[in-house]
């Protein structure tokens, strides 16, 4: 069952022409007679989410992320095309909809500062008309998951980053939300707080079968927690499917490394080297990089057990990044 849709979405804004002219009177004449022009920062974009899709949302600065999450939690309006989450219109149908959903905002937050969070918790028990027992049950559900009765007397404002977001996504996920918009979840966090954090998304989404839609600039959290990526660049979608078809598509390279006691099949060995880019070179190590476009990769490493007595070998992928750069390249190269 769909719990998104999105049809032909298109935002624009006023923003103000800048002037060419120079000097303090043109300076003045613009603050009185300004002239605006409208851009276009989403262009028609579709897509749709299935209930329980755990979706990236990724692109560069300015590509119209934000401005689609605001769309799709009724923060702004489109200027036309229609949205649909869990069958509701979130402008026209706030008040009912806010019930359905959870929003988290790296960079800001939904908790008192001054308070202690188990009171910013109980806050939000009373505004989602959480009974005792669902409320409790809750809490008991995120401490075993987030370990979040460590501080939940403690004033938010005396938290670590970690312990914050921790909170923030308790906050969230208090009411059963259906649909979940995350937006740099883990940002400013260490390794060790990114872990927990991205482990229990993956939880909640499989347990809940909550819908979530991840955008961030941190490729790890997409790596570890997405099965889908939708991609926007420009206002315009430019992928949207499966993370292994990604890089099935544009992972051009695998680096191949191993060592080895002798070569037992020198002509083949040679062949092999011909085939691929080499990279380092030591005594009896050496690293490939093989192009995935010529060369089938679990078959190059076959031969290459056949040609020499290997006593080590690893075969590395290119990080998230090296890709979904390699698609924005192409996409500005056309």
């Amino acid at each position: 069952m769909t719990a998104i849709s999105v049809k032909n979405l298109v935002k624009e804004f006023r923003v103000p022409v800048r002037e060419k002219g120079e000097g303090r009177w043109s300076a003045v004449m613009s603050t009185f007679f300004r002239k605006w022009e409208s851009v276009q920062v989403l262009k028609s974009i579709s897509f749709d989410v299935e209930e329980g899709e755990f979706v990236g949302y990724v692109g560069p600065n300015g590509a119209g992320k934000s401005t689609t999450i605001k769309i799709l939690t009724g923060i702004l309006s489109p200027s036309s095309g229609e949205v649909r989450v869990l069958g509701f219109n979130p402008q026209r149908d706030r008040y009912k909809y806010s019930y359905n959903i959870g929003v988290v905002f790296g960079q800001r937050t939904l908790l008192d500062f001054d308070i202690p969070v188990i009171n910013s918790f109980k806050l939000y028990r009373d505004i989602y008309e959480l009974s005792s027992r669902e409320f409790e049950e809750r809490l008991d559900y995120f401490s075993k998951i987030l370990k979040i009765d460590e501080f939940m007397h403690i004033p938010v404002r005396k938290l670590s980053l970690g312990q914050r977001m921790r909170a923030e996504i308790v906050t969230s996920f208090l009411h059963r939300p259906k649909v979940v918009f995350l937006d740099e979840p883990t940002i400013g966090l260490d390794a060790v707080a990114k872990e927990e954090v991205r482990g229990f998304l993956r939880r909640i989404n499989r347990d809940e079968k909550v819908t979530i839609i991840l955008t961030t600039h941190d490729m790890d959290d997409i790596e570890q927690t997405c099965e889908r990526i939708l991609m926007i660049d420009a206002g315009k979608i430019i992928f949207d499917g499966p993370l292994s078809r990604m890089k099935k598509e544009f992972m051009l390279h695998k680096r191949i490394e191993f060592a080895y006691d002798r070569i037992v099949n020198q002509r083949l060995f040679d062949s092999l080297l011909g085939k691929a880019k080499v990279e380092t070179s030591g005594q009896n190590r050496l690293a490939f990089m093989v192009d995935t476009r010529q060369q089938d990769i679990p078959r190059f490493v076959d031969e290459l057990l056949s040609s020499a007595e290997i006593t080590d070998l690893s075969v590395h992928e290119p990080r998230l990044e090296s890709i979904i750069r390699e698609i924005y390249l192409k996409q500005h190269a056309k």
